[in-house]
Protein backbone atom coordinates (compact mmCIF):
# COMPACT_ATOMS: atom_id res chain seq x y z
CA UNK A 1 0.00 0.00 0.00
CA UNK A 2 1.30 3.53 -0.87
CA UNK A 3 2.28 5.71 2.06
CA UNK A 4 -0.45 7.61 4.19
CA UNK A 5 0.12 10.83 5.08
CA UNK A 6 -1.43 12.22 8.29
CA UNK A 7 -2.56 15.43 8.04
CA UNK A 8 -3.55 17.14 11.32
CA UNK A 9 -6.42 19.92 11.70
CA UNK A 10 -6.04 20.47 15.63
CA UNK A 11 -5.29 24.07 15.54
CA UNK A 12 -8.29 24.86 12.99
CA UNK A 13 -11.11 21.79 13.40
CA UNK A 14 -10.31 21.69 16.73
CA UNK A 15 -10.78 25.10 18.10
CA UNK A 16 -13.87 24.60 16.82
CA UNK A 17 -14.99 22.50 19.25
CA UNK A 18 -17.10 23.05 22.67
CA UNK A 19 -15.26 25.24 25.83
CA UNK A 20 -11.71 24.48 23.33
CA UNK A 21 -9.15 27.79 22.63
CA UNK A 22 -5.88 28.39 21.69
CA UNK A 23 -3.33 31.23 22.11
CA UNK A 24 -1.20 31.63 19.31
CA UNK A 25 1.68 30.39 21.29
CA UNK A 26 0.02 27.46 22.78
CA UNK A 27 -1.14 26.39 19.13
CA UNK A 28 2.89 26.95 18.22
CA UNK A 29 3.83 24.38 20.94
CA UNK A 30 1.09 21.86 19.66
CA UNK A 31 3.11 22.09 16.32
CA UNK A 32 6.28 21.72 17.68
CA UNK A 33 5.00 18.36 19.45
CA UNK A 34 2.99 17.08 16.26
CA UNK A 35 6.03 17.69 14.18
CA UNK A 36 7.98 15.32 16.59
CA UNK A 37 5.57 12.76 16.67
CA UNK A 38 5.80 12.66 12.80
CA UNK A 39 2.56 14.40 11.46
CA UNK A 40 3.20 14.98 7.53
CA UNK A 41 1.09 18.02 7.07
CA UNK A 42 -0.11 20.66 10.19
CA UNK A 43 -3.01 22.54 9.45
CA UNK A 44 -2.19 26.23 11.30
CA UNK A 45 -5.61 27.88 10.87
CA UNK A 46 -7.24 29.85 8.68
CA UNK A 47 -5.20 33.27 8.24
CA UNK A 48 -7.92 35.34 6.81
CA UNK A 49 -10.35 34.98 9.66
CA UNK A 50 -8.74 36.07 12.58
CA UNK A 51 -6.01 37.92 14.46
CA UNK A 52 -4.95 34.70 16.48
CA UNK A 53 -4.33 32.69 13.40
CA UNK A 54 -2.42 35.31 11.35
CA UNK A 55 -0.15 36.13 14.75
CA UNK A 56 0.28 32.17 15.12
CA UNK A 57 1.88 32.34 11.35
CA UNK A 58 3.65 35.35 11.77
CA UNK A 59 5.42 33.26 14.98
CA UNK A 60 5.86 30.13 12.52
CA UNK A 61 8.02 31.71 10.32
CA UNK A 62 10.56 31.24 12.52
CA UNK A 63 10.12 27.59 13.49
CA UNK A 64 12.26 24.90 11.51
CA UNK A 65 10.00 21.96 11.62
CA UNK A 66 11.91 18.87 11.00
CA UNK A 67 9.45 16.71 8.96
CA UNK A 68 5.87 18.52 8.97
CA UNK A 69 4.52 20.61 6.49
CA UNK A 70 2.76 23.40 7.74
CA UNK A 71 -0.36 24.18 6.05
CA UNK A 72 -2.95 27.47 5.67
CA UNK A 73 -6.41 26.94 4.97
CA UNK A 74 -8.87 29.44 3.36
CA UNK A 75 -12.02 28.61 0.80
CA UNK A 76 -12.23 29.20 -2.84
CA UNK A 77 -12.87 32.82 -4.30
CA UNK A 78 -16.24 34.26 -3.59
CA UNK A 79 -18.70 34.53 -6.48
CA UNK A 80 -17.88 37.08 -9.05
CA UNK A 81 -14.34 38.03 -7.57
CA UNK A 82 -10.91 37.05 -9.12
CA UNK A 83 -8.82 35.18 -6.85
CA UNK A 84 -5.85 37.91 -7.28
CA UNK A 85 -8.66 40.59 -5.53
CA UNK A 86 -10.01 38.02 -2.87
CA UNK A 87 -9.49 39.57 0.82
CA UNK A 88 -8.98 35.36 2.14
CA UNK A 89 -6.63 34.31 -0.69
CA UNK A 90 -4.65 37.20 -0.35
CA UNK A 91 -4.09 36.71 3.50
CA UNK A 92 -3.57 32.65 2.23
CA UNK A 93 -0.90 33.70 0.36
CA UNK A 94 0.70 36.45 3.46
CA UNK A 95 0.88 33.24 5.55
CA UNK A 96 3.82 31.95 3.92
CA UNK A 97 3.49 28.23 3.51
CA UNK A 98 4.46 26.47 0.81
CA UNK A 99 1.37 24.31 1.21
CA UNK A 100 -2.20 25.46 1.53
CA UNK A 101 -5.62 23.77 1.79
CA UNK A 102 -9.04 25.46 0.01
CA UNK A 103 -12.48 24.27 0.76
CA UNK A 104 -15.12 24.36 -1.70
CA UNK A 105 -18.59 22.87 -1.74
CA UNK A 106 -19.26 19.83 -3.63
CA UNK A 107 -23.08 19.95 -2.38
CA UNK A 108 -25.40 21.25 -4.81
CA UNK A 109 -27.97 21.75 -2.01
CA UNK A 110 -25.03 24.28 -0.27
CA UNK A 111 -24.61 26.35 -3.68
CA UNK A 112 -28.18 26.89 -4.41
CA UNK A 113 -29.67 27.33 -1.29
CA UNK A 114 -27.34 28.03 1.65
CA UNK A 115 -24.48 30.57 -0.35
CA UNK A 116 -25.73 33.39 -1.61
CA UNK A 117 -24.90 34.89 -5.03
CA UNK A 118 -23.69 31.59 -6.51
CA UNK A 119 -24.56 28.90 -9.08
CA UNK A 120 -23.77 25.32 -10.11
CA UNK A 121 -21.68 26.98 -12.72
CA UNK A 122 -19.84 29.52 -11.14
CA UNK A 123 -18.75 27.29 -8.15
CA UNK A 124 -17.02 24.85 -10.29
CA UNK A 125 -15.40 28.34 -11.86
CA UNK A 126 -14.39 28.75 -8.26
CA UNK A 127 -12.98 26.02 -7.40
CA UNK A 128 -10.77 26.21 -10.85
CA UNK A 129 -10.02 29.49 -10.45
CA UNK A 130 -8.37 29.52 -7.15
CA UNK A 131 -6.32 26.24 -7.69
CA UNK A 132 -5.10 27.53 -10.24
CA UNK A 133 -3.84 30.70 -9.31
CA UNK A 134 -2.49 28.73 -6.04
CA UNK A 135 -0.49 26.45 -8.69
CA UNK A 136 1.27 29.32 -10.61
CA UNK A 137 2.18 30.83 -7.20
CA UNK A 138 4.46 27.56 -6.78
CA UNK A 139 2.41 26.25 -3.88
CA UNK A 140 1.27 22.39 -2.81
CA UNK A 141 -2.62 22.68 -2.96
CA UNK A 142 -5.13 20.35 -0.80
CA UNK A 143 -8.51 20.29 -1.86
CA UNK A 144 -11.22 19.63 0.34
CA UNK A 145 -13.99 18.69 -1.00
CA UNK A 146 -16.84 19.80 1.52
CA UNK A 147 -19.99 17.32 2.37
CA UNK A 148 -18.76 15.47 -0.29
CA UNK A 149 -20.44 12.61 0.75
CA UNK A 150 -23.69 14.19 1.37
CA UNK A 151 -23.67 15.70 -1.87
CA UNK A 152 -22.80 12.15 -3.84
CA UNK A 153 -25.93 10.79 -2.21
CA UNK A 154 -27.87 13.37 -3.67
CA UNK A 155 -26.21 14.22 -7.01
CA UNK A 156 -23.01 12.16 -8.01
CA UNK A 157 -22.56 13.82 -11.08
CA UNK A 158 -22.17 17.13 -9.77
CA UNK A 159 -20.18 16.42 -6.79
CA UNK A 160 -17.90 14.03 -8.97
CA UNK A 161 -17.85 17.47 -11.56
CA UNK A 162 -16.20 19.41 -8.63
CA UNK A 163 -13.42 17.43 -7.65
CA UNK A 164 -12.61 17.11 -11.48
CA UNK A 165 -12.72 20.50 -11.19
CA UNK A 166 -10.15 20.72 -8.68
CA UNK A 167 -7.72 17.68 -9.96
CA UNK A 168 -7.76 19.56 -13.56
CA UNK A 169 -6.45 22.84 -11.98
CA UNK A 170 -3.83 21.26 -10.62
CA UNK A 171 -4.76 20.25 -6.69
CA UNK A 172 -2.19 17.87 -5.81
CA UNK A 173 -4.51 16.24 -3.22
CA UNK A 174 -8.10 15.72 -3.20
CA UNK A 175 -9.76 15.27 0.50
CA UNK A 176 -13.29 13.92 0.22
CA UNK A 177 -15.01 15.54 3.35
CA UNK A 178 -18.06 13.30 5.37
CA UNK A 179 -18.70 17.30 6.96
CA UNK A 180 -22.06 16.46 8.56
CA UNK A 181 -20.67 12.87 10.05
CA UNK A 182 -23.63 10.96 8.87
CA UNK A 183 -21.73 8.90 6.51
CA UNK A 184 -21.12 5.28 7.69
CA UNK A 185 -17.85 3.37 6.52
CA UNK A 186 -18.99 0.69 4.46
CA UNK A 187 -21.01 3.61 2.66
CA UNK A 188 -17.33 5.47 2.58
CA UNK A 189 -15.30 2.67 1.48
CA UNK A 190 -17.79 1.77 -1.88
CA UNK A 191 -18.01 5.66 -2.66
CA UNK A 192 -14.34 6.37 -2.24
CA UNK A 193 -13.62 3.26 -4.48
CA UNK A 194 -16.02 4.70 -7.12
CA UNK A 195 -14.35 8.11 -6.76
CA UNK A 196 -10.86 6.46 -7.14
CA UNK A 197 -12.30 4.39 -10.21
CA UNK A 198 -13.93 7.60 -12.22
CA UNK A 199 -10.87 9.83 -11.45
CA UNK A 200 -8.51 7.25 -12.73
CA UNK A 201 -6.76 8.51 -16.01
CA UNK A 202 -3.85 5.61 -16.17
CA UNK A 203 -4.78 1.82 -15.22
CA UNK A 204 -2.97 1.78 -11.85
CA UNK A 205 -2.37 4.89 -11.58
CA UNK A 206 -5.19 7.64 -9.67
CA UNK A 207 -5.80 10.40 -8.01
CA UNK A 208 -4.62 11.32 -4.67
CA UNK A 209 -7.30 11.00 -2.57
CA UNK A 210 -7.85 12.01 1.30
CA UNK A 211 -10.66 11.38 3.75
CA UNK A 212 -11.72 14.02 6.15
CA UNK A 213 -14.43 12.39 8.81
CA UNK A 214 -16.39 14.30 11.35
CA UNK A 215 -18.13 11.79 14.60
CA UNK A 216 -21.68 12.69 14.43
CA UNK A 217 -22.18 8.85 13.74
CA UNK A 218 -19.24 7.64 16.40
CA UNK A 219 -17.47 5.85 13.17
CA UNK A 220 -15.11 8.68 12.19
CA UNK A 221 -12.40 6.46 13.00
CA UNK A 222 -13.88 3.47 11.51
CA UNK A 223 -14.61 5.75 8.40
CA UNK A 224 -11.12 7.28 8.04
CA UNK A 225 -9.68 3.48 7.70
CA UNK A 226 -12.10 2.04 5.39
CA UNK A 227 -11.31 5.30 3.01
CA UNK A 228 -7.89 3.85 3.07
CA UNK A 229 -8.39 0.60 2.41
CA UNK A 230 -10.91 2.31 -0.70
CA UNK A 231 -7.23 4.13 -1.46
CA UNK A 232 -7.34 7.20 -0.07
CA UNK A 233 -3.49 8.03 0.99
CA UNK A 234 -4.22 11.06 3.09
CA UNK A 235 -6.16 10.89 6.60
CA UNK A 236 -7.37 14.16 7.97
CA UNK A 237 -7.81 14.36 11.87
CA UNK A 238 -7.85 16.11 15.28
CA UNK A 239 -5.53 14.95 18.20
CA UNK A 240 -8.12 13.74 20.91
CA UNK A 241 -11.27 13.98 18.03
CA UNK A 242 -11.73 17.96 19.26
CA UNK A 243 -13.57 19.42 16.99
CA UNK A 244 -16.76 20.76 16.28
CA UNK A 245 -20.50 19.21 17.58
CA UNK A 246 -19.00 15.47 18.22
CA UNK A 247 -15.73 16.09 16.86
CA UNK A 248 -13.23 15.08 14.35
CA UNK A 249 -11.47 11.84 13.74
CA UNK A 250 -9.11 10.86 16.59
CA UNK A 251 -5.62 11.32 14.51
CA UNK A 252 -3.98 9.63 17.53
CA UNK A 253 -6.47 6.16 17.22
CA UNK A 254 -6.07 5.97 13.44
CA UNK A 255 -2.18 6.20 13.81
CA UNK A 256 -2.50 3.72 16.50
CA UNK A 257 -4.64 1.65 14.45
CA UNK A 258 -2.61 1.87 10.91
CA UNK A 259 0.88 0.67 12.72
CA UNK A 260 -0.71 -1.60 15.04
CA UNK A 261 -3.49 -3.45 12.96
CA UNK A 262 -3.03 -2.40 9.27
CA UNK A 263 0.62 -2.91 9.45
CA UNK A 264 0.80 1.02 7.42
CA UNK A 265 3.41 2.31 9.52
CA UNK A 266 3.53 5.98 8.74
CA UNK A 267 5.28 7.33 11.70
CA UNK A 268 8.38 5.34 13.74
CA UNK A 269 8.23 2.85 16.39
CA UNK A 270 10.17 5.36 18.82
CA UNK A 271 7.12 8.19 17.39
CA UNK A 272 4.43 6.33 17.89
CA UNK A 273 5.36 5.69 21.43
CA UNK A 274 4.86 8.99 22.33
CA UNK A 275 1.27 9.09 21.14
CA UNK A 276 -0.16 8.91 25.18
CA UNK A 277 2.05 12.03 25.99
CA UNK A 278 0.90 14.01 23.19
CA UNK A 279 -2.65 13.14 23.50
CA UNK A 280 -2.07 13.92 27.35
CA UNK A 281 -0.37 17.47 26.03
CA UNK A 282 -3.15 18.72 23.88
CA UNK A 283 -5.57 17.85 26.72
CA UNK A 284 -3.99 19.85 29.32
CA UNK A 285 -3.42 22.91 26.94
CA UNK A 286 -7.11 22.97 25.88
CA UNK A 287 -7.94 22.56 29.98
CA UNK A 288 -9.69 19.62 28.95
CA UNK A 289 -10.14 16.79 31.29
CA UNK A 290 -8.16 13.36 29.22
CA UNK A 291 -11.16 10.14 28.22
CA UNK A 292 -9.82 7.65 30.44
CA UNK A 293 -11.92 5.49 27.86
CA UNK A 294 -9.96 6.32 25.06
CA UNK A 295 -8.64 3.87 22.64
CA UNK A 296 -5.26 2.94 22.88
CA UNK A 297 -3.91 5.69 24.98
CA UNK A 298 -6.76 6.08 27.67
CA UNK A 299 -5.91 5.42 31.44
CA UNK A 300 -8.29 2.90 30.99
CA UNK A 301 -7.42 1.10 28.03
CA UNK A 302 -5.56 -1.47 29.50
CA UNK A 303 -7.07 -1.37 32.88
CA UNK A 304 -7.96 -5.15 34.12
CA UNK A 305 -10.31 -4.99 37.02
CA UNK A 306 -12.32 -8.09 36.86
CA UNK A 307 -10.59 -10.92 38.83
CA UNK A 308 -10.80 -13.51 35.81
CA UNK A 309 -9.27 -11.27 33.75
CA UNK A 310 -6.46 -10.03 35.72
CA UNK A 311 -5.49 -14.10 36.50
CA UNK A 312 -6.00 -14.68 32.75
CA UNK A 313 -3.66 -11.20 31.78
CA UNK A 314 -0.85 -12.12 34.00
CA UNK A 315 -0.65 -15.69 32.46
CA UNK A 316 -0.73 -14.59 29.00
CA UNK A 317 -0.95 -10.82 28.51
CA UNK A 318 -2.62 -11.15 25.23
CA UNK A 319 -5.76 -12.77 26.62
CA UNK A 320 -7.37 -9.37 27.14
CA UNK A 321 -4.89 -6.92 25.67
CA UNK A 322 -5.26 -6.46 21.96
CA UNK A 323 -1.63 -5.06 21.58
CA UNK A 324 1.02 -4.39 23.97
CA UNK A 325 0.63 -1.12 25.76
CA UNK A 326 4.00 -0.07 25.89
CA UNK A 327 3.70 0.22 22.11
CA UNK A 328 1.69 3.46 22.49
CA UNK A 329 3.90 4.62 25.49
CA UNK A 330 0.59 3.00 27.61
CA UNK A 331 0.99 0.77 30.53
CA UNK A 332 -1.37 -2.23 32.16
CA UNK A 333 -3.29 -0.79 35.19
CA UNK A 334 -4.77 -3.57 37.28
CA UNK A 335 -7.74 -2.14 39.80
CA UNK A 336 -8.65 -3.12 42.98
CA UNK A 337 -12.02 -3.49 43.83
CA UNK A 338 -15.20 -5.70 44.90
CA UNK A 339 -14.54 -7.20 41.51
CA UNK A 340 -11.26 -8.00 42.36
CA UNK A 341 -9.51 -11.65 43.35
CA UNK A 342 -6.43 -12.94 44.41
CA UNK A 343 -4.80 -11.90 41.35
CA UNK A 344 -6.02 -8.29 41.44
CA UNK A 345 -4.41 -8.01 45.24
CA UNK A 346 -1.40 -10.05 44.12
CA UNK A 347 -0.66 -7.92 41.17
CA UNK A 348 -1.38 -4.57 43.06
CA UNK A 349 0.38 -5.05 45.66
CA UNK A 350 3.83 -6.06 43.87
CA UNK A 351 2.88 -2.89 41.44
CA UNK A 352 2.71 -0.87 44.69
CA UNK A 353 6.26 -2.28 46.49
CA UNK A 354 4.05 -4.68 49.02
CA UNK A 355 5.10 -8.17 49.03
CA UNK A 356 2.90 -10.48 50.47
CA UNK A 357 4.76 -13.19 50.82
CA UNK A 358 5.50 -12.91 54.65
CA UNK A 359 5.12 -14.84 56.86
CA UNK A 360 0.79 -14.68 58.47
CA UNK A 361 -0.33 -12.89 54.95
CA UNK A 362 -4.07 -14.19 54.40
CA UNK A 363 -4.26 -12.68 50.64
CA UNK A 364 -7.89 -14.13 51.15
CA UNK A 365 -8.76 -11.72 54.03
CA UNK A 366 -7.55 -8.91 52.08
CA UNK A 367 -9.58 -9.64 49.41
CA UNK A 368 -12.78 -9.52 51.36
CA UNK A 369 -11.36 -6.73 53.71
CA UNK A 370 -11.16 -4.83 50.31
CA UNK A 371 -14.84 -5.86 49.10
CA UNK A 372 -16.42 -4.49 52.84
CA UNK A 373 -15.15 -1.52 52.48
CA UNK A 374 -15.98 -1.27 48.59
CA UNK A 375 -19.68 -1.78 50.04
CA UNK A 376 -19.23 1.34 52.34
CA UNK A 377 -18.39 3.04 49.83
CA UNK A 378 -14.76 3.28 48.65
CA UNK A 379 -13.49 2.52 45.43
CA UNK A 380 -10.20 1.45 45.11
CA UNK A 381 -9.66 1.83 41.55
CA UNK A 382 -9.63 5.55 41.68
CA UNK A 383 -7.22 5.98 45.10
CA UNK A 384 -3.99 3.94 44.59
CA UNK A 385 -2.58 6.37 47.37
CA UNK A 386 -4.99 5.14 49.58
CA UNK A 387 -4.89 1.49 48.16
CA UNK A 388 -1.73 1.71 48.80
CA UNK A 389 -1.56 2.67 52.94
CA UNK A 390 -4.59 0.13 52.93
CA UNK A 391 -2.49 -2.92 52.20
CA UNK A 392 0.19 -1.45 54.24
CA UNK A 393 -2.07 -1.59 57.37
CA UNK A 394 -3.84 -4.98 56.25
CA UNK A 395 0.18 -6.89 56.09
CA UNK A 396 1.08 -4.80 59.30
CA UNK A 397 3.89 -2.33 57.12
CA UNK A 398 2.03 0.42 57.97
CA UNK A 399 4.63 3.06 59.56
CA UNK A 400 2.78 6.26 60.07
CA UNK A 401 4.98 9.55 59.80
CA UNK A 402 2.10 11.19 62.12
CA UNK A 403 -0.96 10.98 64.06
CA UNK A 404 -2.98 13.07 64.60
CA UNK A 405 -4.61 13.58 67.88
CA UNK A 406 -7.37 15.75 67.02
CA UNK A 407 -8.54 18.82 64.76
CA UNK A 408 -11.05 21.67 64.92
CA UNK A 409 -13.48 23.83 62.34
CA UNK A 410 -15.38 26.52 62.46
CA UNK A 411 -16.44 28.98 59.82
CA UNK A 412 -17.07 32.57 60.05
CA UNK A 413 -18.93 35.27 57.83
CA UNK A 414 -18.43 38.96 58.15
CA UNK A 415 -21.53 41.88 57.69
CA UNK A 416 -19.98 41.34 53.82
CA UNK A 417 -21.17 38.19 53.71
CA UNK A 418 -17.96 37.19 52.94
CA UNK A 419 -16.82 33.58 54.58
CA UNK A 420 -13.74 31.67 55.17
CA UNK A 421 -13.01 28.60 57.89
CA UNK A 422 -10.60 27.98 60.80
CA UNK A 423 -9.03 25.01 61.40
CA UNK A 424 -6.71 23.85 64.51
CA UNK A 425 -4.98 20.60 64.20
CA UNK A 426 -2.81 19.04 66.62
CA UNK A 427 -0.59 16.34 65.32
CA UNK A 428 2.51 13.75 67.02
CA UNK A 429 5.01 13.50 65.27
CA UNK A 430 8.25 11.23 66.96
CA UNK A 431 6.86 11.89 70.33
CA UNK A 432 6.55 16.09 69.78
CA UNK A 433 3.34 17.42 69.75
CA UNK A 434 2.81 20.57 67.81
CA UNK A 435 -0.49 22.63 67.41
CA UNK A 436 -1.31 25.06 64.26
CA UNK A 437 -4.27 26.93 63.29
CA UNK A 438 -4.82 28.52 59.74
CA UNK A 439 -7.92 29.67 57.57
CA UNK A 440 -8.85 28.93 54.25
CA UNK A 441 -11.58 29.92 51.29
CA UNK A 442 -13.48 26.46 52.92
CA UNK A 443 -12.88 23.99 55.56
CA UNK A 444 -11.04 21.49 53.23
CA UNK A 445 -8.55 24.32 52.32
CA UNK A 446 -8.54 25.54 55.67
CA UNK A 447 -7.90 22.13 57.12
CA UNK A 448 -4.29 21.64 54.24
CA UNK A 449 -3.21 24.61 55.23
CA UNK A 450 -2.99 23.34 58.83
CA UNK A 451 -2.30 20.31 58.53
CA UNK A 452 0.90 21.44 56.26
CA UNK A 453 1.96 24.36 58.35
CA UNK A 454 2.62 21.64 61.61
CA UNK A 455 3.91 19.20 59.33
CA UNK A 456 6.61 21.64 57.81
CA UNK A 457 8.31 22.14 61.17
CA UNK A 458 9.11 18.39 60.90
CA UNK A 459 9.47 17.56 56.78
CA UNK A 460 10.87 19.09 54.21
CA UNK A 461 9.90 19.43 50.87
CA UNK A 462 6.16 19.75 51.46
CA UNK A 463 6.17 23.07 49.35
CA UNK A 464 6.27 20.87 46.21
CA UNK A 465 3.49 19.19 47.21
CA UNK A 466 -0.28 20.71 45.66
CA UNK A 467 -3.81 19.59 46.01
CA UNK A 468 -4.95 19.26 42.19
CA UNK A 469 -8.49 18.06 42.25
CA UNK A 470 -11.19 17.57 45.05
CA UNK A 471 -14.30 15.49 43.83
CA UNK A 472 -17.46 14.75 46.41
CA UNK A 473 -19.68 11.96 45.46
CA UNK A 474 -22.87 10.81 47.21
CA UNK A 475 -23.21 7.25 47.42
CA UNK A 476 -27.18 6.71 47.55
CA UNK A 477 -28.97 9.93 47.68
CA UNK A 478 -31.93 7.65 49.54
CA UNK A 479 -30.56 8.98 52.87
CA UNK A 480 -30.75 12.70 51.82
CA UNK A 481 -28.38 14.84 53.61
CA UNK A 482 -27.52 12.15 55.81
CA UNK A 483 -26.28 9.89 53.23
CA UNK A 484 -22.55 8.93 52.79
CA UNK A 485 -20.41 10.62 50.78
CA UNK A 486 -17.32 9.92 48.63
CA UNK A 487 -14.21 12.29 48.59
CA UNK A 488 -11.31 11.88 46.20
CA UNK A 489 -8.41 14.01 46.48
CA UNK A 490 -5.80 14.20 43.66
CA UNK A 491 -2.55 15.44 44.67
CA UNK A 492 1.23 16.02 42.78
CA UNK A 493 4.64 16.86 43.34
CA UNK A 494 7.25 17.15 40.69
CA UNK A 495 7.60 13.75 40.16
CA UNK A 496 4.61 11.46 41.09
CA UNK A 497 0.76 11.72 41.31
CA UNK A 498 -1.61 9.83 43.29
CA UNK A 499 -5.01 9.76 44.31
CA UNK A 500 -6.70 9.33 47.95
CA UNK A 501 -10.45 8.46 49.61
CA UNK A 502 -12.30 9.39 51.87
CA UNK A 503 -15.61 7.55 53.18
CA UNK A 504 -18.31 8.78 55.55
CA UNK A 505 -21.74 10.37 56.38
CA UNK A 506 -20.04 13.88 57.54
CA UNK A 507 -18.32 15.42 54.58
CA UNK A 508 -15.65 16.73 56.58
CA UNK A 509 -14.70 13.64 58.12
CA UNK A 510 -14.46 11.95 54.71
CA UNK A 511 -12.20 15.28 53.12
CA UNK A 512 -10.14 15.11 56.44
CA UNK A 513 -9.51 11.19 55.71
CA UNK A 514 -8.51 11.98 52.10
CA UNK A 515 -6.86 14.60 52.83
CA UNK A 516 -4.11 12.77 55.78
CA UNK A 517 -3.86 9.98 53.24
CA UNK A 518 -2.75 12.11 51.12
CA UNK A 519 -0.27 13.45 53.07
CA UNK A 520 0.88 10.07 54.39
CA UNK A 521 1.59 8.90 51.06
CA UNK A 522 3.71 12.09 49.76
CA UNK A 523 5.92 11.78 53.24
CA UNK A 524 6.39 7.80 52.68
CA UNK A 525 7.47 8.30 49.27
CA UNK A 526 10.08 11.17 50.44
CA UNK A 527 11.41 8.60 53.03
CA UNK A 528 11.85 5.95 50.06
CA UNK A 529 13.88 8.92 48.89
CA UNK A 530 15.74 9.56 52.09
CA UNK A 531 13.71 12.44 53.03
CA UNK A 532 13.14 12.19 56.62
CA UNK A 533 11.79 13.71 59.56
CA UNK A 534 13.91 16.72 60.17
CA UNK A 535 13.03 19.41 63.39
CA UNK A 536 12.67 23.05 62.30
CA UNK A 537 12.93 24.86 65.64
Amino acid sequence: MADIFLYDTTLRDGTQGENINFSAEEKVKIAKRLDDIGIHYIEGGWPGSNPRDMKFFDLARNIEFSQARLTAFSSTRKAGVLPSEDQNIQALLASGTKTVTLVGKSWDLHVERVMENNTLAENLNMIRDTVEFLKEKGLEVVYDAEHFFDGFKENSEYALETIVAAKQAGADFLVLCDTNGGTLHHEIETVVKMVYSELTDVPGIGPKLGIHAHNDCGVAVANSLSAIRAGAVMVHGTINGYGERCGNADLVTVTAALWAKMNIHCITKDQLSQLKKLSRFVSETANMTPLSSRPFVGRSAFAHKGGIHVSAVTKVTRAYEHINPALVGNSRRVLVSDLAGRSNIEYKAKELGIPLDGKGIDTGKIVSEIKQLEQDGYQFDIADGSLKILLEKLTGRFKPLFKLDNYRLSMEKDHNKHSWAHAIVKVTVDGRTEISVAEGAGPVNAMDNALRKVLNKFFDDLDTMRLVDFKVRVIDGRDATAAKVRVIIESRDHEHVWNTIGVSSDIIEASWKALVDSFQYKLAKDMENNKGPTSHD
